[in-house]
């Protein structure tokens, strides 16, 4: 019989004390309590390729393919798995913190657990994401087992500054992906909820490295900055531009930003010679929206004219995939382009499956890094954006 109030009162209590490294212990001593002969996190690395055990000073399990393993589709479909033998079996259970994928749960226990028993063990998981979510950046166990490889500094720099990979509220889902995840320095995204307006944003530093990353940090801020200022797009547009040019005289950022009124569908952009979103509607995908409509940030001095908003009116289902490019100049062997066309099957391709978009988005990285062989020539970042979808395997936050 499961205990689950005590299991819950022994995890809670790192809420107030301890590490995240100290999870894989506590989670030994409660896994009796919950009919279990063993409870293992794994977390999903950088790649999103593997999950690997919680590092702990006991660490001693293997890690587990995202694509060819049971604790693998857990993670992809966001629902647990079961396998079962005679003397038991293991239940896997997605980690979420809101939309954000993180890992998952890994139970070894006794039983199939059914009814009450099931929904008590999916509360305990649910409490063991928030756990390692709110943990995690007071210490490194959780940066040490989501690392493969060792992290450039320009990467460092980037990933501290990124919100996660997914977000969903009422039907409305953003989710997005940038590589080399170990060495990216020119490229970055945000969003942000407030009211009823989802802002979103894609950016692409010109150089890479050091200097790239430094350019980018400031960009992202300013960005943050004027849209917690309250200002326009516009007045945002021109701000980053005035930042950029007075800081880094030369250099310049493409970016594309918008604002979607999640209560009617609403979507207002600006391009600042950034590529046009590919807009997918009911199978199909539409007339791309006007492009550029303004010159990269930090050029902008040299036109008159105001940075132009383009507007559209969305309906439910509608999907918007933002990237920059590194994602369509990505070439193959004989120096074939990825190009739009094909990123538009993809993305057509995969959602017509019923994949949700932080798989889509998973996929679609990867699909990148196998085109060029598994060496980018460039940094790759996209963002999805779906408004009222009905897709599932995704939590709302």
């Amino acid at each position: 019989m499961l205990e689950s109030m005590e299991a819950v009162r022994r995890l809670m209590d790192l809420r107030h004390r301890g590490r995240a490294e100290d999870l894989p212990a506590v989670l030994t001593e409660t896994a009796p309590l919950l009919d279990a002969r063993s409870a293992t996190v794994l977390l999903a690395d950088y790649g999103q390729v593997g999950l690997h055990p919680l590092r702990s000073a006991r660490d001693v399990s293997a890690p587990l393919e995202v694509e060819a393993t049971l604790a693998g589709r857990a993670f992809i479909t966001s629902e647990r798995q079961w396998s079962g033998t005679d003397d038991g079996g293991v239940l896997w259970l997605p980690l979420l913190h809101g939309a954000e994928r993180l890992g998952v749960l890994e139970l070894q226990v006794k039983d199939h657990p059914t009814g009450a028993a099931l929904h008590d063990l999916e509360i305990i998981a649910a409490l063991v994401a928030e756990l390692i979510a709110s943990r995690r950046f007071y210490g490194d166990a959780v940066e040490h087992t989501r690392r493969r490889l060792p992290m450039q500094l320009a990467a460092e720099i980037i990933w501290n500054q990124l919100p996660p990979l997914t977000y969903a509220i009422d039907g409305t889902r953003v989710a997005a992906v940038l590589e080399p995840c170990y060495d990216v320095g020119g490229d970055a995204f945000d969003y942000a909820a407030n009211a009823d307006v989802l802002h979103v944003a894609l950016f692409d530093t010109v150089g890479h490295g050091i200097s790239a990353s430094a350019l980018t940090t400031l960009t992202l801020n300013t960005y943050r900055n004027a849209r917690r200022s309250g200002l326009s797009l516009t007045d945002t547009c021109r701000s980053i531009d005035k930042w950029v040019r007075a800081q880094y005289p030369g250099a310049f950022v493409t970016a594309l930003m918008a604002e979607l009124d999640m209560a009617t569908g609403r979507y207002r952009r600006i391009s600042a010679g950034h590529p046009a979103e590919i807009f997918l509607r009911a199978g199909r995908a539409l007339p791309t929206l006007p492009t550029p409509n303004a010159l990269p940030l930090g050029l902008g001095h040299m036109v008159s004219r105001p940075p132009a908003v383009v507007e559209e009116h969305l309906e439910p289902g509608d999907t918007l995939v933002l990237y920059t490019d590194g994602i369509t100049e990505a070439r193959d062997a004989s120096g074939t382009l990825f190009g739009v066309d094909q990123l538009t099957a993809f993305l057509l391709r995969t959602l017509g499956e019923g994949t949700a978009a932080a798989e889509t988005m998973r996929r679609l990285i990867h699909t990148i890094v196998s085109y060029e062989d598994g060496e980018l020539r460039d940094d790759a970042t996209a963002a999805m954006l779906q408004w009222r979808t009905t897709s599932t395997g995704e939590s709302g936050s």
